[in-house]
């Protein structure tokens, strides 16, 4: 889908805070802010946090900042302002027409990263999907020029813009119900190629965390895999899978996947749900924190997060201190490991701490599968026959009309077998 902001070249950043406590906060958010635009090829001219007491219906920020914002953005000839918060489209269509000039939110901007920066045909699906829903509401936006019309000027007549509006509407709809189509087989095929890999029981480990903590690094560091690596925000928006080999010659497999981010719009959230999945149905998940960035705490809570979204608190968590060549204040790095148990510090650009990293990992391998004894009746034919496939029966007895196993079963069953142990 073609972008209207692909011939925009400089922006004009708008952030809010209520309190001055918040306003270093803000700043921050303008900072990712920043780095998102610089992602999208965006040079950013300035960056402005706004203190605000309540919003506007009609214009976000009040009247008078307004107008100041526009004058400002006039003066340096900036191509668009980008706000932090999410906008109406109401407001939208009003701060254009005070701007001037093209105006959209953080949401948009996310979208068009993830437009530009996709490969897999999944990924494709899934943003056009989202940017399709983001438009409907949007769409009067895009003809208000048809309402400087007038019925007898040159061009269109009264009421004319309103039917295109529900035209294009229909045609917006049409193209939903086809992207969800496309994406169901794309889906469906995935979970193929998934359930084959569960079959195949080799352990999993998924590469989760904020965007740019070094989840590609890690992977190329580990496999010496040709994975793009680039210091930008969602450089990987794909799932890659590669195998690799534990120092125990244990093989692995490590699942890089798209990072998280503060805010992301949920239409986004909805659409990569597929792709996060991926980390619940692995056996482990390494999650990759930051510790140079001075925001590092905030980004671990927001990862944190968007995995008990998914339900995937439950699968064991290694949790990755990243980066620890650069960390500037070790405090960071005590209050984590404080914070999350089996905590291991590496930097995936030296190699550094990743004899400690495998190690760990060995460890939680092991303490994937564990043996016991149950009591099962046929009549659980089921469970039985999914304990044989997916566990290693040691020993098999009959007792009455009863099966009793010793077995060695991966972690996920366990909950499984609770009524059963004997």
């Amino acid at each position: 889908m073609h972008s209207p902001f692909q011939e925009l070249k400089t922006a004009f950043l708008v952030g809010s805070y209520r309190s001055s406590e918040m306003k270093g906060l803000c700043e921050e958010y303008l900072t990712e802010l920043e780095r998102l635009c610089d992602t999208y090829g965006l040079k950013t001219v300035e960056k402005i946090a706004c203190p605000i007491r309540t919003v506007e219906a009609a214009t976000y920020l009040g009247k008078g900042k307004i107008e100041e914002l526009a004058q400002s953005a006039q003066d340096q000839a900036v191509d668009v302002v980008i706000f932090d918060d999410e906008i109406t489209p109401q407001q939208q269509r009003n701060l254009e027409a005070i701007f001037k000039r093209a105006v959209i939110d953080r949401t948009e901007l996310i979208l068009e990263v993830f437009a530009q920066r996709a490969q897999s045909r999944e990924a494709r699906l899934q943003i056009e999907l989202a940017r399709v829903r983001y438009q409907l509401p949007r769409l009067r936006r895009l003809w208000t020029h048809l309402g400087r019309q007038t019925a007898g000027g040159k061009g269109f007549t009264k009421g004319e813009g309103e039917q295109q509006i529900e035209l294009d509407r229909r045609m917006l709809r049409r193209r939903i119900d086809r992207l969800k189509e496309e994406l169901n087989e794309v889906i469906a095929n995935r979970e193929i190629q998934r359930s084959a890999r569960l079959r195949s029981k080799i352990p999993t480990f998924a590469i989760v965390g904020y965007t740019n903590a070094g989840k590609s690094t890690l992977l190329r560091s580990l496999t010496k895999a040709d994975v793009l690596v680039e210091d930008k925000l969602f450089a990987t928006l794909d799932t890659t899978t590669r195998k690799f080999v534990l120092p125990n010659r244990q093989e692995i497999l490590l699942i890089d996947t798209v990072g998280f981010i503060r805010k992301i719009p949920h239409m986004l959230v909805a659409a990569f749900k597929s792709t996060l999945e991926e980390a619940m149905f692995t056996d482990i998940l390494l999650h990759l924190i930051d510790v140079s960035h001075p925001m590092a705490e905030q980004q671990a809570e927001e990862s944190i997060a968007v995995l008990k979204e998914l339900g995937a608190l439950n699968r064991p968590i290694i949790t990755v201190l990243n980066k620890i060549d650069r960390c500037q204040d070790l405090r960071i790095v005590q209050k984590m490991r404080i914070k999350y148990p089996k905590t291991v510090q590496i930097s995936s650009l030296t190699r550094a701490g990743f004899e400690e990293l495998l190690e760990l990992m060995t460890k939680e391998i092991s303490a994937l599968r564990k043996v016991v004894k149950v009591k099962i009746p046929q009549s659980h034919y089921a469970l039985i026959s999914q304990l044989m496939r997916d566990g290693r029966v040691l020993e098999t007895s009959y007792e009455g009309n009863d099966v009793l196993l010793h077995v060695e079963i991966p972690h996920f069953l366990t909950h499984r077998v609770e009524p059963f142990l004997l």
